[in-house]
């Protein structure tokens, strides 16, 4: 078990955290001819033998770093403007797949090194950083849907604010459950209700109030679903 979430740990900050908006679209303009499509192989070819650190499971890291240069290059080849949220979910997805099957192959789901990381720690670690960077990454692909911008026009923020509130909402959200606190979960969405719907009366507020709605739900959905799934595992 340790080793599937190692690889999903290594997979998570090779495609999110190392990657930024402005090398994906460095990618999407050059496609196979940009050295970043590269560069982000090697990266995740690097991190899978730094997390793993374990010479002989290099069939592993072979396996998952070739198919994932595959299905990143079919990305980049066939994804249309219309279909980049398809694309983005198929791309996770099949990465998914790939280290599930890699997994199984190759082991006897037995690894031997778990003196330098317990289990529910890696998992924990894990889960924290799936609820910040993928997760905002995957609600703004959600929410590409929607022209965002066109109902938030003339009401000034910070830049960035929402992502980063997201961020710690979701955080926040996990620790209650991990602690057995549900109480703080209400008072949580209590707390933001006031704030982020104290001033949203008018009628012509109504879709940014659905935006923001359909927004707190999802965040809040994930990081509930994300803590009890991990009270399970543990």
């Amino acid at each position: 078990m340790i080793l599937l979430i190692k690889l999903f740990l290594a997979h998570l900050i090779g495609d999110f955290v190392f990657q930024s908006k402005k090398t994906v679209k460095e990618k999407e303009k050059k496609k196979l001819k940009s050295p970043i499509l590269y560069a982000h192989i090697a990266i995740h070819i690097a991190l899978l033998f730094l997390i793993l650190w374990d010479v002989t499971l290099w069939p592993i890291i072979l396996t998952i770093g070739i198919t994932h240069y595959i299905i990143d290059a079919s990305k980049l080849i066939f994804q249309k403007k219309k279909t980049r949220r398809l694309w983005f979910f198929l791309d996770q997805i099949l990465h998914i797949i790939v280290i599930f099957t890699a997994y199984y192959l190759f082991t006897d789901n037995q690894f031997t090194s778990e003196s330098f990381f317990t289990e529910s720690t890696l998992l924990l670690i894990t889960c924290v950083l799936f609820l910040t960077q993928p997760v905002s990454i995957l609600m703004m692909t959600i929410f590409s849907k929607w022209n965002i911008e066109k109902l938030t026009s003339g009401n000034e923020s910070l830049e960035d604010a929402g992502r980063y509130i997201g961020m710690l909402e979701r955080l926040l959200v996990f620790i209650f459950i991990i602690t057995n606190h549900w109480e703080a979960v209400g008072f949580l969405i209590t707390a933001k209700s006031v704030f982020r719907f104290g001033d949203l009366k008018e009628s012509k507020h109504r879709k940014l109030t659905e935006y923001i709605l359909i927004g707190t739900l999802i965040s809040f959905g994930i990081a509930i679903l994300t803590g009890i799934g991990y009270l399970y595992l543990i």
